[in-house]
């Protein structure tokens, strides 16, 4: 019987490729905004840690800004798209690394930023790994967290985890912006600046992206088919099957 990070690692290591080309993850007005953030900010100048990496999109986007960036991941083959994607665009401050979000195997305080973008919703103890995070980030710094959200409504919410989680077994949860917001105050950050941004997946490219086997795929679309007018309208469901959920970023800063 698997554990959750040996899923993670059988999910995301023969699926690296598709998620370097991914035009989701490589681009997005998230992404653009985060870049002109660090730019902006002392952090730019220092130290910056990736936590759950991906294919390392953030980590390219933010490493003209950066003295160095750690990119950090389970997923071995994450981490090998990484440092291809690294020595193509000649980005000689990005190292890779293979950790947990969940235990940093680094020393408190040696980074002056530390990031994370659409990986969050994969971390079984998030709140652990947002406490870790912390510690591993110097007083002054920034913190810059980047996911897709959870719905408030609690009969959309059910719809969308449900969906996500039939698409790729090693969903855990997306969070509402209240649930962030309170994770993040507890763990002493002080919120700077929160933006969200619609983000539409187009279903095939979506599930071919995670190869989800043919049976949830007509389970993900039978819900979609069957869910209430206020979940269709809330998810703005197309015909197809593609549907837009809410990116939302968080910048914050430790005191």
């Amino acid at each position: 019987m698997r554990t959750h990070e040996q899923t993670v690692r059988q999910q995301f290591d023969p699926r690296a490729t598709a998620y370097l080309s991914s035009a989701v993850h490589a681009s997005g007005p998230d992404l653009a905004h985060a870049s002109a953030l660090v730019r902006k900010t002392a952090a730019g100048a220092g130290q910056a840690l990736d936590v759950g990496c991906g294919a390392g999109h953030l980590a390219f986007a933010l490493a003209p800004h950066l003295e160095r960036i750690v990119a950090l991941d389970p997923s071995p083959g994450m981490l090998s798209a990484v440092a291809s994607g690294a020595t193509e665009r000649g980005a000689s401050r990005i190292e890779v690394r293979q950790g947990s979000a969940e235990a940093l195997p680094f020393a408190d305080a040696s980074f002056n930023l530390v990031c994370t973008r659409y990986s969050a919703h994969h971390w079984r103890r998030l709140e652990a790994a947002v406490r870790d995070m912390c510690r591993v980030l110097a007083p002054g710094g920034h913190a810059l967290i980047i996911d897709t959200l959870g719905a408030e409504d609690a009969l959309t919410d059910t719809h969308m985890q449900a969906i996500e989680l039939l698409r790729d077994v090693s969903h855990v949860r997306n969070r509402s912006v209240d649930e962030w917001r309170s994770l993040l105050r507890s763990a002493g950050l002080t919120a700077l600046e929160h933006r969200e941004w619609p983000t539409r997946l187009e279903f095939s490219s979506w599930v071919a992206r995670m190869r989800t086997p043919a049976d949830r795929v007509a389970a993900i679309r039978g819900l979609q088919e069957a869910a209430p007018r206020e979940v269709k309208e809330a998810l703005a469901i197309e015909a197809d099957g593609s549907f837009t959920i809410r990116t939302g970023l968080f910048w914050l800063r430790k005191a």
